[in-house]
């Protein structure tokens, strides 16, 4: 056996619970500096590459129409606003841009990199299907809204 993974026996699970909970409360500011530097280098890479700022602010809100997903519910909501709001689209667009030569594509995907960015630093996060304030970074929207149950 391999005794690099023993944990010693003065290791006891209130001491590295207790480390562990006193780490939970940074990990939202972390996850908001995070998406502070995704935003920088989104709009940083945006400039260099000779965008407009006009094309910038003409789709800078264009993810934002994912949330169309919520007239049909919560859970078609989350979904369809996840997959506006992940960084997975915008970097296969990017890599077609870039592969392809397609300039506008590449200046697409960073300008919704950089919405992504800013969302997060505002706290709007992925949703849960349970309630549209529910997200990844803790819940978004005034207490004691009571969102439709999923369907």
């Amino acid at each position: 056996m391999n005794t690099a993974f023993v944990i010693p026996a003065q290791a006891k699970w209130s001491k590295i619970k207790t480390i562990y909970d006193s780490n939970i409360d940074c990990i939202p500011l972390l996850l908001r500096v995070e998406a502070l530097i995704e935003l920088a280098v989104a709009v940083t890479a945006y400039r260099h590459a000779g965008g407009t700022w006009l094309l910038f602010a003409g789709l800078f809100l264009v993810p934002d129409v994912s949330m169309a997903g919520y007239i049909v519910g919560p859970r078609a909501g989350a979904r369809l606003y996840n997959l506006g709001h992940t960084y997975i689209a915008p970097a296969l667009l990017a890599l077609v841009g870039v592969v392809m030569a397609i300039k506008v594509a590449y200046l697409s995907a960073l300008i919704w990199a950089a919405h992504i960015g800013f969302d997060r630093i505002l706290g709007y996060g992925l949703k849960y299907p349970t309630a549209f304030h529910a997200t990844h970074l803790g819940w978004k929207g005034p207490r004691g809204v009571s969102d439709r149950e999923p369907r």
